[in-house]
């Protein structure tokens, strides 16, 4: 059952990259417990978003190379031993795995900084930190999570999906493939994870940790590569169910491909997360919240509270107080540790983003803070924290997901007029409301339509289930609720 380790892959050394060097360099796919040729000499090559430095290769996949994975899982579930083993013996199984993550959470959070421009404060938490404890809290729910049950004379039996294709994207790249691969692996699945392909590496050390795992060959495989390969798994008549975390638009595309040869898929999309704050809210701490809500991640979070919604009554004073916070977050490096904003993925990132500013310029927001043009290093794909205020609910920039470190600021006139521009979206991911009164914020939350709300505060917790309404997706993610996207129920007749 092991999985040899291969001198050509050692463990990337955490340390600044040098000029014109690739610190960080894969030549081979784990598959069928072991590191595979790639088919084609293809490279993904990752530079800094900070200053273009090299952070290393990782192999690109094509058709031929999804192929060979999902085979090797097909094999690995339609054979055994992994979805037979008793749930009790797939934990067991598992915690070596996170045993070795937990040893090597700062070099994943230093890597994911390096590849996406995280800042470090946050890179700490939810891509080194964050994952670890995700895998011991899923870990702690399989223990707990009713597999089987007897009905009279039946039996009620959770069975394995199937094989898995995990497709993830780079802005939050550790939690998202965990958030599927563990509760995948408990349930009796197999899986292939193909990341995204601006974050390869990190996808790439976490297979080093499942190649010391000694899990059965096939169960996981991880193959890194760009559209093509996603397609590919997406639509490979060899994989059972789909898990994706990405855009509301290729997630159409997935569930389509799924529907076309009735496999399953869950899938988390986007969100343009409303931030209700209430005329009895105490504006210091509201805002000093909302520095993180909006713009965690550098604002590239799909959970992003980038909709606030102010009170009429107190509309100028609260728009000069997040303006100035706005304004006093410090953007540069995301390796020092006061930097709040980092850079923007990439450069097409970037460029999206700052067409944004423009759009809603053109559309008569008013630049609070911020706005176009560059700031940090030119080198850098950075767009400054901006903040517009007279913002109507129909403009493009309250819309649609910018996915960067931008807010707009929307007046309402009572209770009833807030609830409904939140809910007037094409998504419903999540949500908070800004009050004194916690009874007031639940009452309201009830009327919000999304899958996660926040009253005082924002932040998903790995204990509750995550996922969305509307363009926000199908399914949910976290807390024992994970499970359940990897079952089946089989009923079984006649057991006594």
């Amino acid at each position: 059952m092991a999985a040899p380790a291969d001198g050509n892959l050692p463990r990337p050394a955490v340390r600044p990259a040098q000029k014109g060097e690739a610190v960080h360099e894969y030549q081979r796919f784990f598959v069928d417990g072991a590191w595979v040729e790639p088919r084609t000499d293809v490279a993904v090559e990752v530079r800094s978003p900070h200053d273009g430095a090299a952070v290393g290769t990782a192999p690109g996949a094509v058709a031929e190379d999804i192929d060979v994975a999902v085979a090797a899982a097909r094999r690995a579930f339609d054979e055994g031993p992994w979805p037979w083993l008793s749930p009790a013996e797939r934990i067991a199984a598992l915690r070596p795995f996170v045993e070795r993550y937990g040893a090597r959470t700062a070099e994943m959070a230093a890597l994911v900084t390096g590849e996406m421009g995280s800042p470090a404060w946050f890179s700490e938490q939810a891509h080194g930190l964050g994952p670890w404890y995700l895998m011991g809290e899923t870990l702690a729910f399989a223990e707990r999570y009713d597999w089987e049950r007897r009905r009279g004379r039946n039996l009620l039996r959770r069975a394995p999906s199937g094989v898995v294709g995990i497709i993830t994207p780079w802005n939050v790249p550790q939690v998202t493939i965990i958030a599927k691969l563990m509760p995948a692996l408990l349930a009796g699945c197999t899986a292939v994870v193909k990341p995204a392909p601006e974050t390869p590496l990190d996808a790439m050390l976490l297979a080093t940790m499942l190649a010391e795992a000694d899990l059965p060959p096939g169960v996981v495989s991880v193959i890194t590569g760009g559209a093509e390969a996603g397609r590919r798994l997406s639509e490979h008549p060899g994989v059972d169910k789909v898990a994706f975390t990405g855009s509301a638009a290729v997630g159409a595309r997935i569930g389509k491909a799924c529907a076309e040869r009735l496999a399953r898929c869950s899938l988390e999309l986007g969100g343009k997360s409303a931030a209700i704050v209430c005329e009895d809210a105490d504006f210091g701490r509201t805002i000093d919240g909302l520095r993180f809500a909006s713009f965690l991640n550098n604002g590239q979070a799909c959970v992003a509270q980038t909709r606030v919604l102010a009170p009429r009554s107190r509309y100028e004073e609260f728009c000069a107080a997040f303006a100035a916070m706005a304004s006093s977050l410090a953007v540069g490096d995301p390796a020092l540790a006061d930097t709040y904003v980092g850079p923007l993925v990439s450069a097409r990132q970037r460029e999206r983003v700052a067409s944004y500013l423009e759009i809603g310029l053109a559309e008569g927001a008013v630049a609070a803070a911020g706005g176009p043009g560059e700031t940090g290093d030119p080198r850098g794909h950075y767009v400054r924290p901006t903040v517009f205020r007279d913002v109507t609910n129909d403009m493009r920039i309250a819309r649609e997901e910018v996915f960067g470190p931008v807010v707009v600021v929307i007046p309402y006139e009572d209770e009833d007029d807030a609830v409904r521009i939140a809910n007037d979206s094409p998504y419903g991911l999540g949500g908070s409301v800004w009050t004194k009164h916690r009874a007031r914020g639940l009452s309201i939350g009830r009327r919000v339509r999304t899958g996660t709300f926040g009253i005082n505060g924002y932040g998903p917790e790995f204990t509750m289930p995550f996922g969305g309404f509307k363009a926000s997706g199908i399914g949910r993610e976290y807390g024992p609720e994970s499970f359940d996207e990897y079952v089946e129920l089989q009923s079984i007749y006649g057991v006594a």
